[in-house]
């Protein structure tokens, strides 16, 4: 079995700042580059309400829901105007994940054993590691892609 990345976003969310932001492109989830929170975000801690008020919100148009209900933003036409943000009841929506930022911070494309490396090796152990395990959502633990597990507790 080849190594895995494990990110366990209650600690992610818990630091103050983030060394490195992973970017990842999913087919099956998205045609363009998204950072790891973002998608994890939306797959995951978003509850998918059936009449999502954050699309709606959206002046611009730039959120959407897949085939799956998952939240896809289009980072091209979102003008991060925060709309989204207030109205969302579960505060699912975070400014932090809307930002730009360029000051400092490493983005490491996460497609192979080497970025994961590099990615894992950027944060402490207990927050980002390298596993030998698959899925296990029993133990909120949950595949963000091939090579990406997420700790998460999700909304039922």
């Amino acid at each position: 079995m080849a190594k895995k990345l494990l990110i366990d976003f209650n600690k992610l969310r818990s630091m103050k700042d983030f060394p490195a932001e992973g970017i990842l492109k999913t087919d099956n989830y998205t045609l363009s580059f998204k950072s790891i929170r973002e998608l994890a975000t939306f797959m995951f801690t978003c509850r998918h309400c059936e009449q999502a008020p954050c699309i709606d919100s959206c002046p611009v148009n730039a959120l959407e829901k897949n085939p799956e209900g998952v939240i896809t933003r289009a980072m091209l036409k979102c003008i991060r105007c925060k709309s989204c943000i207030v109205i969302c009841p579960f505060g699912t929506m975070m400014d932090d994940l809307f930002a730009v930022r360029n000051s400092g911070r490493k983005f490491i494309s996460v497609r192979n054993g080497n970025d994961l490396q590099d990615f894992a090796a950027c944060f402490p152990a207990d927050v980002v590691s390298l596993v030998d395990m698959d899925e296990d959502p029993a133990n909120h633990i949950f595949r963000l892609s091939d090579d990406i597990l997420v700790s998460e507790f999700t909304w039922e």
